[in-house]
């Protein structure tokens, strides 16, 4: 009997090492309480970090809209902006103080060391004060207006009343755009030059004999929008270039520093089919 026993425990003994044996479950617990198990894919590819943009405040709307949206699909990483003006931009983008610099306008010559990537279009609105029954303007009449050939309303069938120009600082991207296509660089006299596409629009909506210039999407009903040569400045007009005062919405890389990943992720985003809504609902013209 005492032989059936234990031949029979040993039997039992046997086959509890073989199942351990055979379990590929059984860990040692990690020292402190940590877990051994390996992160899973969708940890290991999780995004993280800031993304720092800096430059155009025409760019402010839609920077906001593709914002908002990264951070909601990448709650760990965050994407910072900074309104500087696009020259400050292309600096911040060189000299490494930003991520992404965001100008509204074409590189020039003399800007090297970084590249442009064309995220939108973008017209540049000529804007008036809603009082003044001016409503089209020819590219030759806007020239003049803001170069002094034209210094009274009158003139191009408005009220009698001495003409405001309104403009931006030296540097922007706006003004950039605005004076290389109208042919008046170096030649506009304004009244004001003002640091942002907000400060133009609130002189504008606060003299009824200003003129000034301001990003399609920035345009509110506090100012009016009047057409050049009898277009008016819309998506549609601007995307098929029947809209003459246009530009360019670039994100302004380093070209000898490669960008982190939630910064390249970013890049991904606002120039892919998904941010066409985005920047559609902004203001500006996709391209996507």
């Amino acid at each position: 009997m005492n032989k059936l026993f234990s031949l029979a425990l040993t039997g039992a003994l046997s086959i509890g090492l073989l199942a351990g044996c055979s379990s590929g479950t059984a860990t040692t617990p990690a020292p402190d309480g940590e877990s051994s198990a390996a992160p899973s894919a969708e940890q290991t590819t999780t995004l993280s970090g800031v993304v720092n943009t800096d430059g155009s405040t025409s760019m402010e709307s839609v920077m906001g809209a593709l914002g908002e949206a990264f951070m909601e699909l990448n709650p760990d990483v965050t994407v910072g902006y900074s309104g500087t003006g696009s020259s400050a931009g292309i600096t911040a983008a060189l000299d490494g103080t930003a991520d992404i610099g965001l100008a509204s306008r074409d590189l020039k010559d003399s800007e090297t060391g970084v590249e442009a990537i064309t995220v939108a279009k973008d017209g540049i609105a000529i804007i008036v004060n809603p009082q003044n029954p001016v409503s089209d303007l020819s590219i030759e009449q806007i020239a003049q207006l803001f170069t002094g050939e034209i210094t009274n309303w009158s003139e191009v069938g408005g009220n009698d009343g001495t003409v405001v120009p309104i403009g931006r600082e030296a540097g922007s991207g706006t003004r950039d755009g605005f004076e290389s296509i109208t042919g008046t660089e170096d030649a506009c006299k304004y009244t004001n030059e003002l640091t942002s596409t907000g400060e133009v629009i609130a002189n504008v909506a606060s003299n009824p004999n200003a003129i000034g210039y301001a990003s399609l999407s920035a345009v509110d009903d506090t100012i009016k929008a009047i057409t050049v040569g009898g277009v008016a400045a819309t998506e549609e007009t601007v995307l098929d270039g029947t809209y003459a005062i246009q530009r360019n919405f670039n994100f302004i890389i380093n070209s000898d520093k490669e960008l982190s990943e939630a910064a390249q992720a970013f890049v991904d985003f606002a120039t892919s089919a998904d941010a066409s809504d985005l920047i559609t609902g902004a203001g500006a013209v996709p391209l996507a």
